[in-house]
């Protein structure tokens, strides 16, 4: 049993032919290189993500954790 991902359904959509070609012909289309080009920039893109997501968490900690010492000290 082959499995179908969620991504070949859509090029199946978009193109029938072009799914049988690559599918069952085994037919790449051109333009491998710049797809594995646009991969990388996707990874690279996603851990800026999480990076300045770790970065806000971070930041909102500091500031709740100065606002409480604002806090302790005026009391």
């Amino acid at each position: 049993m082959e499995i179908i991902r969620a991504s070949e359904i859509g090029e199946y959509y978009y193109c029938a032919r072009s799914w049988w070609l690559r599918r069952v012909a085994g037919i790449e289309p051109d333009g491998a290189e710049r797809r594995a080009l646009g991969t990388i920039g996707h990874i690279r893109h996603g851990r800026l993500v999480n990076a300045s997501q770790r970065l806000l968490w971070i930041g909102v900690v500091l500031l709740l954790g100065g606002a409480g010492l604002v806090w302790w000290a005026i009391r």
